[in-house]
């Protein structure tokens, strides 16, 4: 089993957490989106819309975020019981996965990233797919349909409304959570499931951005909440790894000094 991911992306974290909370071995293949190589044809072309996860079991590829998740625990299910009365997620962890996934967290993160950062990744960006473009005419239609997306991207950018509506969703969101994480330990009860694998990346994400004391620490369930779930094996080794300390200064320092030196050798 093969999973295409970057660390930083909110969907493959849900998919890395899943694995590592099942025991599911795989092989790991970094996707860098920051720089471009999900727009390298190989990738493209086996996921026209360039994003991250992608999950592949021989000739089966999937893209969903929910389906892969869903598709590990079958898999992992069979394993533990020879394939017989398979103990899947109940209504309740299924309807917090969806309800979850449907937070877009890319604008929101977006709008927090400096302009002069977040412009100059999305030049670097649309250079990366225009050269794709010449490399790959028989791409060109999809990696063209890229290429408006991403003016698209930075029209959108421009409107506040477009940040209003994704915090009003994200507070809507955690306001719902802290109410239910005052009953239970977990977000569907008292044990673990692939409900707190969808939440995790969340919460994770709006550290990343320093917003917790807004966000989080304000929410004292959440905030708990938080502590329990960093104490997990699969979040240290999906998360803590790479967004610790100076570990997460690392990853991003690297991303952009990629990106700088890249962008200087094309103008020459």
């Amino acid at each position: 089993m093969q999973l295409y991911h970057h660390p930083f992306s909110l969907n493959s974290q849900k998919v890395r957490l899943t694995l590592e909370e099942k025991g599911i071995d795989y092989t790991s293949h970094h996707v860098n989106p920051l720089t471009g190589k999900n727009m390298d044809a190989f990738f493209f072309s086996m996921n026209p819309s360039a994003k991250v996860p992608v999950f592949q079991n021989g000739s089966h590829i999937i893209y969903d975020t929910i389906e892969i998740i869903q598709y590990i625990e079958r898999i992992a299910e069979k394993v533990s019981s020879g394939g017989n009365n398979l103990n899947l997620s109940s209504r309740e962890v299924i309807g917090w996965m969806h309800k979850i996934q449907e937070w877009d967290a890319m604008y929101f993160t977006l709008f927090h990233v400096p302009e002069k950062y977040r412009l100059c990744v999305s030049k670097f960006l649309r250079r990366v797919i225009i050269a794709r473009m010449a490399e790959s005419p028989d791409l060109a239609s999809a990696y063209h349909c890229k290429l408006r997306q991403a003016y698209d991207t930075d029209d959108k950018l421009k409107n506040a409304e477009v940040l209003r509506r994704s915090e009003n969703h994200l507070v809507g969101l955690l306001d719902e959570v802290e109410l239910k994480l005052g009953e239970t330990s977990y977000l569907a009860g008292e044990e673990f499931s692939l409900a707190d694998v969808m939440l995790i990346p969340v919460l994770a994400r709006i550290e990343l951005l320093n917003l917790e004391d807004e966000y989080i620490n304000s929410r004292p369930n959440i905030a708990d909440y938080l502590v329990l779930v960093k104490q997990r094996p699969s979040y240290k080794k999906v998360i803590g790894k790479y967004f610790d300390g100076w570990r997460r200064r690392k990853t991003l320092l690297k991303t952009w000094c990629f990106i700088r030196v890249r962008s200087m050798l094309r103008k020459y």
